[in-house]
């Protein structure tokens, strides 16, 4: 898969792959915190079967895409627009998982007139969203890593994710859910000592081997507004949730659904956070093609 790059108003550099069928229909896919622009094999013949083409970029301060301190989940748009026209493409769909969700979700309430339908799977909610406690549920890594954003910001974080970096990095495929564990119930346990642990290996140590700085941007950026309302969301959304995550509990998945118009929100009692992009997600590339061949 080559690594490709392009150069963003201002000089940024930014870093992206493509795969799946060549001539398909353009699906933006946004990748999780920490990581980096790494399509797992099963993603990619899944979208070759059904005629779907995905581009994955880089998000900033992350391998070789260029820093953007003070990043908003909202400036993905500029991003993925630069690379769309960069590409040739007008219209498109888009998925993001984990800390990608936020990130699709950015693009179909501020892009209606180039995304046709958007997936957000295991997606945080907005830290601010009404009526939610953002960590009840979580993990205790996950707990101590926003206590420290939200108590002293990047001097506070920064310490804490270069020591869990440089543990991802020294570790192999095999000690990842060792690693990991603070943040796994056992059904994500047993999908990272499978065939995906593979991937989100080499999304990390893509990711995390020049700097840990685009995983305290997205820590830092996830207790921010967003920059956009989810229920301003127009295109059609497909929101999946499973009740065994201990990184993006339950109930920012039963927000979500609450405040997107029109949502087709699977809150699934037997998924965890990493199933939905090892099982369920051909239903994913199925359900956001039914969408595109209804619009286009």
């Amino acid at each position: 898969m080559p690594e490709l790059s392009v150069t963003l108003a201002g000089g940024r550099q930014l870093h992206y792959v493509e795969a799946g069928d060549p001539d398909g229909v353009p699906c933006f896919v946004h990748h999780g915190t920490p990581g980096a622009a790494v399509l797992d094999p099963g993603w990619v013949s899944d979208a070759q079967q059904r005629g779907l083409r995905l581009v994955m970029h880089t998000r900033p301060g992350y391998a070789t895409s260029t820093r953007r301190p003070g990043r908003s989940v909202s400036d993905v748009v500029e991003d993925v627009v630069a690379l769309a026209d960069h590409l040739g493409i007008t219209r498109f769909l888009t998925w993001g998982h984990s800390g990608g969700g936020p990130h699709a979700l950015a693009c179909a309430a501020l892009l209606p007139d180039r995304v046709v339908a958007a997936a957000a799977l295991a997606s945080p909610a907005p830290y601010d969203a009404d009526g939610l406690d953002f960590m009840e549920g979580m993990g205790e890594g996950n707990i101590e890593e926003f206590t420290l954003t939200v108590e002293g910001g990047e001097d506070a974080i920064r310490p804490l994710t270069e020591a869990q970096a440089k543990g991802m990095l020294t570790a192999t495929v095999e000690q990842l859910a060792e690693e990991m564990a603070p943040y796994l119930t056992d059904v994500d346990a047993a999908e990272i000592r499978g065939p995906f642990g593979e991937t989100l290996h080499r999304s990390a140590m893509k990711g995390l081997a020049d700097s840990s700085d685009g995983w305290v941007d997205d820590n830092l950026m996830f207790v921010r507004p967003w920059g956009f309302d989810p229920a301003d969301i127009v295109a059609p959304v497909l929101l999946w949730q499973g009740r065994h995550d201990a990184m993006v509990p339950f109930g920012h998945g039963e927000w979500l659904a609450r405040r997107i118009p029109g949502v087709d929100a699977r809150l699934s009692e037997e998924d965890g956070h990493l199933t939905l992009v090892t099982s369920r997600l051909p239903s994913v590339h199925a359900w956001l093609r039914e969408r595109w061949d209804a619009a286009v």
